[in-house]
């Protein structure tokens, strides 16, 4: 069976419509929905994070609309090795989303996911991913990125939703600063997103330029030789 990651919040609203309306009282207000991010992305960036999709072997496709894809507005198939992404939303949109599926890949959702990883755990992890490699370049996607996550949090049983999110966070800013290690430099600011501390050997806080004068090995290539041979 094809697995598939969608970068859409899971969908249990008419369960809840139903069971708000058979009780009594104040009405229960309706959890926020995710709002598109809007406007243009920096440029460039698509192409980059394209390029570092397919140098991890997968190829890139475009879809037409949500429709064609479950309702989604992006999907990372690991069995067919693609990641497709529907057109008919704003640059920016499909930019945030190119970056979430590559949270996805980047994050070994491939492997932990057949080991047992919570599909919340991993929306989480794959969003925060997303809106961190964004922010570096000054793009604001708290309108999609707090609901979904939100969303997505409560869905693991058993565990706070607090600490869902709380538990991700190592792992969402070693694969962040490892996706922006070979991205290009951001046109303003130091390329740092917001709330990225310190930790390891490696002072995270740093510029990127900085970063990558410290790691050489990981300095980004040409986007020609970060595709397949």
């Amino acid at each position: 069976m094809t697995r598939r990651k969608p970068d859409t919040p899971h969908q249990d609203h008419e369960f809840s419509r139903q069971d708000v309306s058979q009780t009594d009282g104040d009405p229960v207000p309706e959890r926020p929905q995710p709002m598109l991010v809007d406007g243009h992305a920096p440029p460039g960036l698509w192409d980059a994070l394209a390029a570092q999709i397919r140098n991890r072997g997968y190829q890139l496709a475009d879809a037409p609309d949500a429709a064609a894809l479950g309702g989604a507005n992006g999907v990372t198939d690991f069995t067919a090795r693609t990641v497709t992404v529907r057109t008919d939303m704003p640059d920016a949109a499909r930019v945030k989303t190119l970056a979430h599926e590559l949270g996805h890949i980047a994050s070994g959702h491939e492997s932990r996911g057949g080991d047992g990883l919570h599909r919340g755990i991993q929306e989480v992890e794959a969003e925060s991913v997303a809106t961190m490699v964004t922010a570096a370049y000054g793009m604001d996607t708290t309108g999609y990125t707090v609901p979904y996550v939100a969303t997505w949090s409560t869905t693991v049983k058993d565990r706070d939703p607090v600490d869902v999110v709380r538990g991700t966070g190592e792992l969402v800013r070693r694969t962040a600063l490892a996706i922006l290690d070979y991205l290009p430099e951001p046109s303003g600011g130091d390329g740092t997103p917001p709330g990225l501390r310190p930790s390891g050997d490696v002072d995270h806080a740093q510029p990127i330029s900085q970063r990558r004068q410290s790691r050489p090995d990981r300095r980004p290539r040409p986007v020609a030789d970060l595709s397949p041979t």
